[in-house]
């Protein structure tokens, strides 16, 4: 089996939200209603918008994380021309399906790798296509099915990615340390406190990541 993760520029609800900002949405489709997981500071917007939408049975809520089901599928009020493509190469989408950085991220599989060329060429006709990652599945895990750290760990906002890019690359991390957050702030172009939140953010979610796998 051969899989591949995908960032298609569909316009879309979710995707729109998400465009600009350190949000990002998980969305686990049951047909009657959509289970999602808001992460970012710009959530509160995003479930105002999802409420007005389909509606909201359910939100937990602690600090910037959001868990939601909803009244309603989204599948139900947009047209998703991605799906139709997914049967036509015979090829499979793994949940959740996410939304970041206004595009959406969708992780397919598919027995034969030309499937998933012939799929990527018929997105690109249609809309922005980029290949975030590809590999062959050799073998799984008995209680995590298709579960692999290239695939497992979560996806940074684009600052958060920035953040952690530049520490690393100016030395942040080495021991002695080789520069301040102070220093990384003002080359980034934002204040101290700013970025910090942003490194933090970033490294929360690799750790939380990488927990998985100790």
């Amino acid at each position: 089996m051969y899989e591949t993760v995908l960032r298609v520029g569909q316009p879309g609800v979710y995707a729109s939200a998400t465009d600009g900002t350190d949000t990002t949405v998980e969305l686990w489709c049951n047909d009657h209603c959509d289970l999602l997981q808001v992460t970012g500071p710009g959530g509160d917007a995003v479930v105002d918008h999802v409420r007005s939408l389909v509606g909201v049975r359910r939100a937990l809520v602690e600090g910037d994380e959001r868990l939601l089901v909803t009244d309603a599928c989204l599948k139900d009020h947009e047209d998703d021309r991605i799906e139709p493509l997914l049967a036509r190469h015979d090829c499979l989408l793994v949940p959740p399906l996410r939304y970041a950085d206004g595009e959406k991220w969708c992780r397919v599989l598919a027995l034969d790798p030309a499937n998933l060329a012939a799929l990527y060429r018929d997105l690109a006709d249609a809309f922005p296509v980029t290949v975030e990652s590809k590999r062959e599945v050799e073998s799984v895990a008995a209680d995590r099915p298709l579960y692999a750290p290239e695939t497992a760990l979560p996806d940074l906002s684009p600052r958060q990615r920035e953040a952690l890019s530049s520490a690393r690359e100016a030395g942040y991390y080495r021991i002695p340390r080789e520069t301040t957050t102070a220093e990384l702030a003002s080359e980034m172009g934002v204040d101290r406190r700013t970025f910090e939140e942003h490194l933090r953010r970033a490294e929360n979610k690799l750790v939380d990541g990488f927990a998985e796998f100790y």
